[in-house]
């Protein structure tokens, strides 16, 4: 009787570990703060022409438990965050400032890990992000085009209109 429960301790006690060695592995995965939404162009429609100064485009869907957390100045540390770029790239944020606001909204400053360098801001206003990603010379747009959807943008700085 007490060999089986001894096995049961150590039974417990190794499930106790591996579980907790995998929610350790969890946290420390980064996660996206959007992805990509496939859409398929739609049918008989003719697509909408692109400005000169957008190089590509992409419509993206936010994480939104995500970014609640990151607009919450209160909210430290923050769990390890991306963005999903153009070309498989997936910089991590390194946030430097959240300055929050009492009317929903907050303004997320910072910077990339290394390998990586760039800066951004975000500003957030309810489940909207718009924002400014300069990497090296690249530089990214997040733009609101309706009902709460938003795109990714890349665009040629040489080619934008004076503002």
């Amino acid at each position: 009787m007490v060999r089986r429960f001894s096995y049961f301790l150590l039974a417990a006690a190794l499930g106790g570990l591996f579980v907790q060695i995998a929610w350790a592995d969890e946290r420390l995965a980064p996660k996206s703060l959007w992805h990509t939404i496939l859409t398929p162009p739609p049918a008989g429609q003719p697509s909408m022409p692109r400005k000169p100064w957008m190089l590509r485009d992409r419509k993206i869907e936010l994480d939104l438990p995500l970014l609640q957390v990151l607009k919450d100045a209160g909210a430290r540390p923050l769990p390890r965050i991306t963005i999903e770029l153009f070309d498989n790239a997936n910089p991590e944020l390194d946030v430097s400032s959240t300055v929050s606001r009492i009317n929903d909204t907050s303004v997320i400053r910072g910077t990339f890990k290394p390998p990586v360098e760039g800066d951004f801001t975000f500003l957030i206003t309810g489940n909207l992000l718009i924002g400014t990603i300069q990497i090296g010379d690249r530089l990214y747009k997040t733009d609101h085009i309706g009902n709460g959807r938003l795109r990714l943008v890349e665009l040629d700085p040489d080619k934008m209109p004076p503002d």
